[in-house]
């Protein structure tokens, strides 16, 4: 009867794992998750961090600034050492706007670890596109 006691809690335990749930979509994937409804403009070479203060990092693959109607999507050169746990720390030079010459530092996030560094590339604004259009 002890076994049966046992077994029950594992087999359901078992049946509640996220495994169930099939695999985690891939960083493209989320970050075309992202994009949906949105078309790609022109890139630019600067934006502003205080209108896109929203930051999320795709794991290995890009930066995502802003929020609402306008995103914009920052593949840096080296995008292989994001890690969603990332901390981004930057130092803005000169005219206080977020450009391509600025380097972004990563840190830990639970010990505040310097874990290295990205080089920014131009960023993609993509814009949602109106209902019906």
């Amino acid at each position: 009867m002890k076994q049966a006691t046992l077994i029950l809690p594992l087999a359901a335990l078992a049946l509640a794992t996220p495994a169930l749930a099939g695999p985690a979509p891939s960083p493209e994937a989320r970050l075309a998750k992202l994009l949906e409804g949105r078309v790609a403009g022109k890139p630019v070479d600067c934006i502003d961090p205080r209108v896109n203060s929203s930051t999320q990092v795709i794991e290995k693959t890009a930066i995502v600034y802003g929020s609402g109607h306008t995103i914009y999507v920052q593949r840096p050169t080296n995008a292989e050492v994001l890690s969603r746990d990332d901390v981004l720390v930057t130092d803005l030079r000169g005219s206080g706007q977020l450009c391509t010459v600025d380097v972004v530092r990563l840190h830990d996030r639970t010990g505040g670890w310097y874990r290295g560094f990205v080089n920014l590339t131009k960023f993609v604004p993509y814009t949602r596109v109106a209902a019906g259009k």
